[in-house]
């Protein structure tokens, strides 16, 4: 009865290191697989600094066309931009995230941002935009275009 415990334990052991294993895999294979960037996709990105407009609602000081990427989050998680007015979003954690509209409009759609990455969509019509990260789908945001 001692042997098939210890034979017990050993499996255990093996399959609980072959599931890290893939798991480790799966998500190195997935922070690794990128989109292919289209003349559209570099349309809209941009990692020049813009001059940054005021919010008219809770971050009155801060830059509302800025949005950071961290602690799988986005922040601030609701801006409010003037029509025409690019926003920037930078990836500032540690893996992968995107920045992928939800409301069927004509939003933003990054594909895969590397940590450190940015990604720029400049909104030309008014309205609310919901967008949320397509590889974490509980991270979401919106931006509101005023004119």
């Amino acid at each position: 009865m001692k042997k098939t415990g210890t034979i017990s334990i050993i499996v255990v052991v093996i399959l609980a290191v072959a599931v890290g294993g893939w798991y480790a895999w799966q998500h190195h294979t997935r922070n690794n697989a990128r989109t292919t960037t289209t003349n559209t996709d570099m349309a809209n990105m941009d990692t020049a600094n813009n001059a940054p407009e005021q919010s008219s609602g809770a971050q009155p000081s801060a830059a509302t066309n800025s949005v950071t990427i961290q602690n799988f989050a986005f922040s601030p998680a609701s801006i409010t931009v003037h029509k025409g007015t690019k926003v920037t979003w930078t990836n500032k954690d540690t893996i992968a995230h995107t920045v992928t509209e939800s409301d069927g409009q004509a939003g933003p759609a990054s594909g895969d941002l590397d940590p450190n990455a940015s990604y720029s969509f400049t909104f030309t019509k008014t309205g609310t935009f919901q967008y949320h990260c397509a590889i974490h789908p509980g991270m979401t945001g919106t931006v509101t275009v005023t004119s």
